[in-house]
């Protein structure tokens, strides 16, 4: 069988969900010559927020860390949705933008943001590793402590 981000999703026993619909005036991705951006993704699974609230206010860092991953697995469903499910057609994972909410105390943003990084890693092989800002933010839509934007080179 041959390596591919599907057969490595299918490794890690992960199944992606349909690509969540936009929910205010805006396209969840544009193609752009050999370039697309995802817009912001929240860590939902099943159609709801994994959890809510801050990191350093009640939300572990470990819990962080699951919701970037989250994210990120719904950055790939979009991904495949709009390359008609050709995931192979990814030639880079170009940037990663992390967005944590959190209190002003809290400076474990790389360490929350991993969970999205090394899942692109996991999937993406060496076409995964890619340049990356983190940043807290004093809140995030629907009260969710993590959300994932992302730009990918595509063949």
């Amino acid at each position: 069988m041959a390596d591919t981000p599907d057969t490595r999703l299918a490794a890690l026993e992960i199944t992606l969900p349909v690509a969540a619909a936009p929910v205010a005036n805006y396209v969840t991705t544009v193609l752009t010559g050999n370039m697309l951006v995802v817009s912001g993704q929240l860590p939902l699974v099943d159609g709801k927020l994994l959890i809510t609230g801050k990191l350093g206010g009640g939300v572990s860092n470990q819990a962080g860390t699951a919701c970037a991953r989250a994210c990120l697995i719904n950055v790939i469903a979009q991904v495949k949705a709009a390359l008609g499910g050709d995931l192979t057609r990814v030639k880079r994972v170009v940037r990663l933008g992390g967005f944590i909410a959190c209190t002003p105390e809290f400076t474990e943003h790389a360490v929350v943001m991993n969970g999205a990084s090394d899942l692109a890693v996991e999937v993406f092989g060496d076409a995964g590793r890619h340049a990356r800002s983190t940043i807290g933010v004093p809140s995030l839509p629907a009260n969710a402590p993590v959300e994932v934007e992302a730009l990918f080179e595509i063949a």
